[in-house]
């Protein structure tokens, strides 16, 4: 028999705050509460079906009490169920928050929940008044230095930009008429997530995934399917990029930087170009006229964390024709990106 979920709906208590300042002044709770339940698998927990607090605390080595709680607060929010056996289950939101899944949220969770972006975000007021991001008064040094002087940090920052970015790439992929035929080069592409897309819906395309040495060297291109067809390359995109590309690829890269470093990533993808060539600038498009749009709170994160931001199409046109470039469209996908595609000339 399938439980009954009996969570309580928020809306339909008369004194329960729905607005959405309470939704932001008890934010950084939720956010807690998530980590600790990823950090102890309890959505692994239930893959099978619902269980009471006491086995998952029997299993996940936690406490029944504070467990049912933290619980019984995820569920309102549409992770959890809590049925009226006594159960907990896992809803279709929060089942992307179990391993090894395709979708899986599971390392995204803990990287945007790690202390890095905790303490960046405390010191948004202070970003107020000096224009500097938190992380930089946090740490001491900027973010991308962070993570080429410490291991652990690259390492949950990779794999957790892989996490969020898993389905996104199936959606960008079948979003835009990659080529049947040539050479496409991931720039900045990470472990190559992007890049496995394409050559996987293209099998006349070759491939170049590029990035940091040790990032390539981890990468998710290894595959029968796709044998023969890809080469890595380690190196600084600020100093050079592989040339000969008859498509090249910016995935979340720009947004992680100010105006002038973009135009100095924009101008060496533009040397290794010839005229002609395309490049695709994937990333989160701002609507003009304010309209809400879900970037604006990845535009915040970019302020705290980097001295990046999003950009609306206009401001993208700027950037690319200062770099040597003509936009000629903006593609929208279901995912939060839009394609920005830019022709050398």
């Amino acid at each position: 028999m399938t439980a009954t979920p009996v969570t309580p709906s928020a809306a339909s208590h008369p004194h329960f705050p729905t607005s959405s300042l309470h939704d932001l002044m008890y934010g950084h709770i939720y956010a807690s509460a998530l980590r600790a339940v990823v950090l102890h698998g309890i959505a692994d927990l239930l893959a099978d079906g619902a269980r009471t607090a006491d086995e998952l605390a029997e299993r996940s080595g936690t406490r029944t009490v504070p467990l049912r709680r933290i619980l019984r607060l995820l569920a309102a929010r549409g992770l959890f169920s809590e049925n009226a056996d006594g159960t907990f289950g896992l809803t279709e939101a929060g089942a992307d928050l179990r391993t090894g899944v395709p979708g899986s949220r599971h390392a995204g969770v803990l990287l945007f929940t790690d202390e890095m972006y905790q303490r960046s975000a405390d010191g948004l007021a202070d970003t107020l008044r000096t224009g500097q991001p938190g992380f930089d008064a946090a740490y001491g040094v900027p973010f991308f230095t962070h993570l080429a002087e410490t291991p652990d940090a690259s390492r949950l920052f990779d794999t957790g930009m892989t996490s969020l970015t898993g389905g996104v790439n199936e959606l960008l992929a079948g979003s835009y008429p990659f080529p049947d035929s040539g050479t496409v080069v991931d720039v900045a592409g990470g472990r190559g997530g992007l890049l496995r897309e394409v050559l996987t819906r293209s099998p006349g395309l070759t491939g170049v995934l590029f990035d940091r040495p040790g990032t390539v060297a981890d990468h998710l291109l290894d595959t029968a399917e796709l044998a023969g067809r890809w080469r890595t390359e380690g190196g600084d995109l600020f100093t050079a990029v592989p040339e000969g590309g008859d498509l090249y690829l910016l995935k979340n890269i720009l947004h992680d930087w100010p105006d002038d470093d973009c135009l100095r990533i924009l101008g060496t993808v533009r040397r290794a170009m010839t005229p002609g060539t395309r490049l695709l600038v994937i990333d989160a498009v701002l609507p003009a006229d304010g309209t809400p749009h879900p970037a604006f709170a990845l535009d915040v994160v970019m302020l705290m964390m980097l001295q990046g931001r999003e950009r609306t199409a206009a401001e993208f046109e700027v950037l690319l024709e200062g770099a040597g470039f003509r936009m000629v469209r903006v593609v929208p996908t279901p995912a939060l990106t839009s394609v920005v595609e830019a022709e050398a000339i």
